[in-house]
């Protein structure tokens, strides 16, 4: 019979037993270690380290002139080109004062994309004489750029002469520069920039992708011939909030190849409204989609929420569109679809090719300064389908009575309060 020897409590079966187990925690220690050290290190460096630096460049140092009379052109286009070759992010300062400043063209794609942020504190003012930068389309153009942002500041581009030489008829009238445009471009923000009495469109986003805007002041006189506040066209991702518009044409317009638009909080008037189009112009055209206009405030407009398309063949379309919680205040017409739409003459004698469908007016409320406040003139060959009303309430503006409604080739429903009554859309209960 074998002879079994204890340590303590522990036999010596036991005893080896733990010896080699300490062995193994041992040896799976020492092998963490010097990974949890490098871990450690990692956290260390990556806490301590430094932000990429931010350069500064003010417009002055080269050469730009805040006295609205010295033209800062080229001192503002040499700003740019520093920026534009920068490896580190960068700041164009544009300090107070007036520059003066012809037709600007930004180009990007020769940049390195980091992101260029313009802050201006003063103002920038287009020459006296329309005709120097009615010559181009645009006065402020920024091409092919990503991650460029605008802070503050005024474009002035003193487009009044101009419209009144539209205005009274003038055969020699060019057509006029928009003011600030944004295409082919990518990550786009323009925060608190006012525009004031542009030549033409006040700001255009173009076949760009993820555009926000917010805070913008934007004004013209209710006289002055296609100053569109906003117009966006083949464009996705765009959010505007938080602006005030008031112009002589649509405060915001919408055009064809624009997807997944919001925009919200916008005080709008005077001017046209608010508007999907005009659509269906071509045959071959992309429609508009997916677009909320939310949280708005139209007054003495002549339009409110509008979809606007030509009476002639067209692919085009425009769906799932919302309009909602919206204030009318003495407002011509307050909810419009206008498949007859024409602004050249002669007019197209057709139907809009142009299908609509599933439109929400959802929460509309205020005044009508005409007897019709709902107007859904939509065409005979593509009727419009899936159009929703719920708690629509409009009244006349002096007498304070209940509206009337116009219907014409339109199908959907309406539900709670719908005032005035649409006869074409059935009451039922919505599905949500």
């Amino acid at each position: 019979m074998g002879t079994t020897f204890f340590f303590g409590d522990l036999s010596i079966n036991q005893l080896s037993l733990k010896i080699k187990h300490t062995k193994m925690v041992y040896k799976t220690s020492c092998l963490l270690l010097p990974l949890a050290l490098v871990f450690l290190d990692f956290i260390i460096t990556s806490s301590l380290a430094k932000p990429i630096p931010t350069t500064f460049i003010n417009v002055l140092t080269y050469g730009a002139k805040p006295d609205g009379s010295t033209d800062s052109t080229k001192a503002f286009l040499a700003a740019w080109q520093v920026a534009c070759a920068s490896v580190n992010p960068t700041t164009i300062i544009v300090p107070k004062g007036r520059f003066l400043v012809g037709n600007l063209v930004f180009q990007g794609k020769k940049c390195t994309d980091t992101p260029i942020s313009i802050r201006i504190a003063g103002s920038l003012i287009a020459p006296e004489d329309y005709r120097i930068v009615a010559s181009s389309e645009q006065w402020i153009w920024f091409e092919s750029v990503t991650d460029v942002s605008i802070y503050g500041g005024i474009l002035d581009a003193q487009g009044s002469s101009l419209w009144n030489c539209k205005n009274n008829g003038g055969s020699n009238c060019p057509t006029g520069a928009k003011t600030l445009l944004f295409s082919g471009s990518n990550n786009i923000n323009i925060n608190g920039l006012t525009s004031i009495n542009s030549q033409k469109f006040h700001i255009v986003i173009n076949s760009c992708n993820n555009v926000n805007i917010d805070g913008v002041k934007v004004s013209a006189d209710a006289n002055s011939p296609n100053t569109d506040g906003i117009h966006i066209q083949s464009s996705h991702l765009v959010s505007i909030t938080n602006s005030r518009i008031g112009t002589g044409d649509d405060c915001i317009s919408i055009g064809p190849g624009s997807t997944h638009v919001s925009i919200q909080g916008i005080q709008c008037g005077p001017g046209h409204g608010i508007s999907i189009g005009s659509l269906g112009i071509a045959e071959e055209e992309q429609g508009v989609e997916n677009v909320t206009v939310s949280n708005v405030d139209f007054t003495a407009t002549s339009n409110g929420v509008r979809i606007k398309t030509w009476a002639k063949n067209s692919k085009s379309f425009a769906r799932n569109i919302v309009f909602q919680h919206i204030s009318m205040k003495m407002v011509k017409n307050p909810i419009i679809i206008d498949q007859h739409y024409c602004f050249y003459k002669p007019c197209p004698k057709q139907e809009s090719g142009v299908e609509v469908s599933n439109v929400r007016y959802e929460d509309i409320h205020g005044t009508s300064s005409t007897d019709v406040a709902v107007k859904l003139d939509c065409s005979k060959e593509k009727p419009c389908t899936g159009i929703v009303m719920d708690n629509v309430n409009l009244a006349l503006q002096l007498v304070n009575q209940p509206a009337q409604a116009s219907c014409s080739n339109a199908n959907g429903l309406a539900n709670d309060v719908v005032i005035p009554f649409t006869p074409c859309l059935k009451r039922d209960i919505l599905m949500t």
